[in-house]
């Protein structure tokens, strides 16, 4: 997949850095940026007689305007770049933003979150929520301080033979082919017939390779250690600049209540993460 059309979340709270490191990214790809910045408020606060409450529309209206002259400084700020770009101001209620996010995202090659993006747990969710699940757009996490860069040298693919790890796998190949090493990681494969074939990672790394891929396949052992913590060693060990992998193989309903790989990377890895669903 190439990447032409970069949507880049921004909350209207702190942006500065998230911005910087979505011109950078774009810049080095040629690729559109779209900043997307958005302010969540409150659900209507009801009065007497079911009319609403004049403290809430007071708060509303600051909100708007305060959101309005942050995307003006942004604009300011794009304007002196060479890049291709539109800025759109988004204020929604926290039901509806995931909504909102995943109208824009249908449009968009790969959505970009960045450190102060997730800082805001609620943004941060619904963004996830709304782009993996409601769209077949790729998100790009980084909750860490590291530069997402265009052209990582060292990656990691997570596979596992799911739908959504292929699906990771094609949707990042532009990253993939511009690597100098991509580590396709297993942990404790199983080989048996229609998960992992005779040989786990043998199929994936072919086929990569015949796309100019340069691959090495490590089946790592979990030592009965989460996969989570295990794939962010790994990451750490053959220095990644990126992983790449499948988002929520299992249900969002056991990953809540339960814990997940996709889960615990979200919140726990400091390197930047590209998730396809």
């Amino acid at each position: 997949m190439s990447i032409r059309t970069v949507m880049s979340i921004l909350t209207s709270k702190y942006f500065d850095e998230d911005l910087k490191a979505a011109v950078e990214f774009c810049g080095a790809s040629g690729a559109h940026l779209s900043a997307v910045v958005i302010c969540m408020g409150a659900s209507p606060m009801m009065g007497e007689y079911n009319s609403l409450s004049t403290v809430w529309l007071e708060e509303r209206q600051r909100e708007i305007e305060e959101l309005v002259k942050k995307a003006e400084e942004i604009k300011a700020y794009l304007s002196r770049t060479e890049l291709s770009y539109d800025v759109q101001d988004v204020y929604t209620e926290y039901a509806f933003a995931r909504e909102d996010v995943a109208e824009r995202a249908l449009y968009a090659d790969v959505v970009l979150v960045g450190r102060q993006a997730c800082q805001d747990e609620e943004l941060q969710k619904r963004v996830m929520d709304g782009a993996l699940f409601r769209t077949p757009t790729p998100v790009i996490i980084n909750r860490g301080r590291r530069p997402l860069s265009s052209t990582s040298k060292s990656i990691v693919l997570a596979w596992d033979s799911s739908d959504e790890a292929s699906r990771a796998a094609r949707q990042a190949l532009d990253l993939l082919k511009a690597a100098d090493c991509v580590y396709v990681t297993m942990i404790d494969p199983v080989s048996r017939e229609r998960v992992n074939g005779e040989e786990p990672g043998a199929d994936i790394a072919s086929f990569l390779s015949r796309h100019g891929v340069k691959v090495q396949v490590d089946r790592v052992a979990s030592g009965g250690n989460r996969a989570d913590e295990i794939l962010r060693q790994h990451a750490m060990d053959v220095n990644a600049d990126l992983i790449v992998m499948g988002a929520y193989n299992h249900p969002r309903w056991q990953q809540t209540l339960f814990g997940g790989v996709t889960r615990n990377m979200i919140e726990q890895s400091s390197m930047p993460i590209f998730m396809a669903h």
